[in-house]
């Protein structure tokens, strides 16, 4: 097979709107580095994980002849006066990442196939059996940190992910020999900050413990030893990437996608209060949507009672009537905190 120019791949890859482009090789990863996670169960219950394990640890299993990991990330840094009160992580108060990401790997699938009739390729925003954030790494990107967030030169912490395989070879010389260089030190702000002790403080993280995978993933009723640590967090969590200190002298991104929609100015109050008609409003086409109405809600309850917002009662009480009973047990849980 014809060796693809390197240099081209990353000029159609910037043109699709992409900001970071590195290359590995689509060799095999060691499989401890995720069976290792696995058998500790830090899954949680993301049994999907393990489900294809095999595909997630070798790319020529989604794409045969695999020979290139092309590895991209986009900046979605904003900055906002009322960003730092904000109780949703800061990449979802825009569009949802994976439509955006998912239209430039389509618009860079469709520019290579126009440079390089035949070439076959995988892509994925994390929504596929490939670990993104591993081949960033692979690919000389940044390095993965103490958090666990892929680190940047150039943007920090603050990237999202997408990466592509192909099943051609591009010039030997563009292939990185490895992850960038660790600049973490010394340096737990991020372990030390994480107020539910999630962070293994070797680039490992414990969904169970993890106020990301609760607000999110997580379907059922959030632990009782969780909850208290909730206070200003709904739908994900950023403060083991704001403490960092590799995260200080963010860089805003231009790009419109990523601005904040309406939904991303509401507390913890209004987005506990949200009826249908507002969720249906508000929410779709963004990553908030993933939560769901009902877990959106409950999150906002589990919030409210983790501050002790007593001018939340009047919020609370109502969902203590609500059809849901999972909103139903967080808002008596929330309530059973206030001071009166």
């Amino acid at each position: 097979m014809n060796t693809l120019s390197a240099a081209r791949v990353r000029s159609l890859a910037l043109a699709a709107g992409f900001e970071l482009v590195g290359f590995a090789r689509a060799e095999p990863l060691p499989p401890r580095i995720l069976l290792d996670w696995l058998e500790a169960g830090m899954a949680a219950d993301m049994d999907w994980m393990a489900e294809r394990a095999a595909e997630r640890l070798d790319p020529r299993q989604l794409l045969p002849g695999a020979e290139t990991v092309v590895a991209l990330a986009c900046n979605y840094h904003v900055e906002a006066p009322w960003a730092e009160r904000s109780p949703l992580a800061a990449y979802a108060r825009g569009r949802d990442y994976h439509a955006t990401l998912l239209d430039r790997l389509r618009a860079l699938r469709r520019t290579l196939r126009e440079a390089y009739p035949g070439v076959a390729d995988f892509g994925s925003v994390d929504h596929a059996p490939l670990m993104e954030k591993v081949w960033a790494a692979r690919a000389g990107l940044g390095y993965v940190a103490r958090n666990g967030c892929l680190v940047t030169p150039q943007y920090g912490s603050w990237v999202l992910l997408a990466a592509m395989v192909l099943d051609r070879a591009v010039d030997a010389e563009a292939y990185a020999e490895g992850p960038a260089e660790d600049r973490c030190g010394g340096c737990r702000l991020c372990v030390d900050a994480c107020p539910t002790a999630a962070l293994d403080g070797l680039g490992g993280v414990d969904a169970r413990a993890c106020l990301s995978y609760q607000t999110i993933e997580n379907a059922e009723a959030v632990p009782l030893g969780l909850r208290a640590a909730l206070e200003g967090t709904v739908f994900g969590c950023d403060i083991c990437q704001s403490v960092c200190p590799l995260n200080q002298a963010p860089v805003p991104t231009a790009n419109a996608r990523f601005l904040p929609r309406p939904v991303a100015r509401l507390d913890a109050r209004a987005l506990a209060a949200l009826t249908r008609a507002q969720y249906e409003a508000l929410v779709p086409g963004t990553a908030l949507a993933r939560a769901g109405f009902d877990g959106l809600r409950r999150n906002a309850a589990y919030a409210l009672g983790a501050a002790r917002d007593a001018g939340a009662r009047a919020v609370l009480e109502a969902l203590c009537t609500d059809r849901s009973p999972l909103v139903e047990e967080a808002a008596r849980w929330a309530l059973g905190r206030l001071v009166r």
